[in-house]
């Protein structure tokens, strides 16, 4: 009997819970936060023995931090499923911040978060599935193997405070040692600390939680109570009919009106549309620029909390009886349509636009007689939300017959293509965005009983690789061009010009001026004659080629 448990006792050693928690902190120092020491360490001499001394310090702060905050949420009975958890997500996240180059702070942790079943598997590839294995699966198996070490409570609590203690206090000493350098790269970049693996994803989750619980149940704040529509809408002989297309992931420096080499934009090259060479977007991913663009903060006093609690620009014209509608191909709305009427097409079931995972953008035209035809007093504004050029799998966003740049990337998995085939696919999806464009604007013209117009305007760009960067997503302040310059089109009826009083040739000789998403909210206002307390003439792109411009 004895034997058998001395060779149970070497097949499954001791070990403290505490012990674990400092073995898997160094784990995750040495394997999950190579970015974080790449960019902490760059240009630094590596003669100089003070590059060696910040290197040492802060690996032992990272693994310190890490270890205080394992104290904090492990007991012998929770340790192994809670960190076979934080290992695996903790390498899926080193996965993406390894290819894509991800920076996990709320804005990302927020994407992550509401990302539905058909973009998690777009995001899926074997290759991610070796990684996790590989990075995750090893230390769960060998922590599987271990049994802890039985002492009374007492010893545990006086033992597990005395080591969040000592961790925290290696962590601060770690940082004083180096705290010229340390706060420099905290001053100067940073962006930095969101690469720190696990602790940055855990604290934005944390902040997001806390953010998304404060604002349940609370009635979005009113900033449409003083709304109406100016005199211009008296003299008005036909109800008004304004498609906002918001785009998704299309990149200005890939758009064939700004000058681009390869012409992804035939279609409205042939139409009189007025394009705009230089426009900024608010945000790098959907969930920050879409409610940045419709709301009155902007990126320039921008305030995630207050623009997510305040109404934005549809519920404006929703109560001046302009009937705002959102159909959708993509994720929703963001919040920006709250209590209005919302149509969600991307599950729809159309026989040659659709599959059994995503629809292409055109679904978002079919039935729009229908949605004209229910227009209260017939005015309406609809706003088209696209798929676009969402990646990786640009592949699977148009019809075939708009393949017309090869090679191309055929997978989601971008580590298997190369920077050409990447960069043809992405411009096939483009090239389907003007088309859908041009499609949108015939349909348009066909509606001889309205006033019609059309705004486009995409969300955020796209990183093709340039500087080993994939996606969008990162931290404005530190984003590439490529994921903030984006493309906005104008096109509008004569009967539109006129009677709303646009000067087309005005607008058209200052389409090369810096624009941005902070426009649109005054800029639709101002053009549609909506009179609120909001508007801000100096953002209004067409306030000076309005020949009424009694709006205030």
């Amino acid at each position: 009997m004895a034997l058998s448990q001395a060779y149970i006792y070497l097949r499954r050693p001791s070990i403290s819970v505490e012990l674990l928690a400092i073995l898997i902190s160094l784990y995750f120092t040495l394997t999950c936060n190579f970015l974080f020491f790449k960019a902490a360490l760059a240009e630094r001499d590596w003669s100089n023995a003070g590059t060696w001394l910040f290197a040492v310090s802060i690996f032992f702060a990272i693994t310190a931090l890490h270890t205080s905050i394992l104290l904090v949420i492990l007991n012998r009975w929770t340790a192994k499923p809670a960190l076979a958890i934080l290992l695996l997500v903790t390498a899926g996240a080193t996965y993406y911040m390894n290819n894509y180059t991800v920076f996990f702070n709320t804005d990302m942790v927020r994407n992550i978060l509401v990302t539905d079943v058909k973009e998690a598997k777009e995001l899926f590839s074997w290759a991610m599935v070796l990684h996790i294995a590989v990075v995750a699966g090893i230390p769960i198996l060998i922590m599987s193997r271990v049994r802890f070490e039985s002492r009374s409570w007492q010893r545990t609590v006086l033992i597990r405070v005395a080591m969040i203690i000592a961790s925290l206090l290696l962590t601060i000493g770690s940082v004083m040692l180096v705290f010229q350098d340390f706060s420099s790269l905290m001053r100067n970049q940073k962006e930095v600390r969101f690469l720190i693996t696990p602790a940055a994803y855990l604290t934005s989750f944390v902040r997001v939680v806390a953010a998304d619980s404060a604002k349940v149940s609370q009635p979005k704040i009113s900033i449409s109570d003083d709304a109406k529509l100016g005199a211009g809408w008296k003299d008005r002989t036909k109800p008004m009919l304004f498609v906002l297309v918001i785009g998704e992931t299309t990149r200005g420096a890939n758009w064939g009106l700004n000058g681009y080499e390869h012409q992804t934009t035939p279609e409205l090259k042939k139409l009189n549309v007025l394009n705009f060479t230089h426009a900024i977007s608010c945000g790098t991913n959907t969930e920050v620029s879409v409610p940045c663009m419709f709301s009155k903060y902007g990126r320039r006093n921008y305030d995630e909390s207050a623009i997510q609690n305040h109404e934005s620009l549809l519920h404006i014209i929703n109560r001046v009886g302009l009937n705002p509608v959102w159909r959708d191909n993509q994720g929703g709305c963001k919040g920006v349509c709250d209590g209005l009427e919302e149509q969600r097409l991307d599950s729809s079931t159309h026989p040659t636009l659709c599959n059994t995972e995503r629809c292409l953008d055109e679904i978002l035209l079919e039935g729009m007689d229908r949605v004209i035809q229910k227009a209260k007093n017939g005015n309406l504004f609809v706003v088209l939300h696209q798929l676009g050029s969402h990646g990786p799998a640009y592949f699977s966003r148009y019809p075939s017959a708009m393949g017309k740049f090869i090679p191309t990337c055929d997978t989601s998995d971008l580590s298997k293509c190369t920077k050409e085939e990447i960069v043809n696919t992405y411009d096939n999806t483009v090239l389907y965005t003007d088309y859908f464009l041009a499609k949108t604007i015939d349909f348009l013209k066909q509606q001889s009983n309205y006033d019609t117009a059309m705004l486009y305007l995409s969300d955020h760009g796209e990183s093709l690789g340039e500087n080993g960067i994939f996606l969008h997503g990162l931290p404005y302040s530190i984003a590439p061009k490529e994921q903030t310059q984006v493309p906005m089109v104008m096109w509008m009826s004569q009967g539109f010009s006129s009677s709303f009083n646009v000067n087309k040739d005005c607008l058209m000789r200052i389409t090369d001026n810096p624009v941005s998403h902070d426009n649109l909210f005054h800029s639709l206002l101002g053009m549609l004659q909506i009179e609120s307390k909001y508007y801000e003439k100096e953002l209004d792109i067409t306030a000076n080629c309005r020949l009424n411009k009694k709006t205030s």
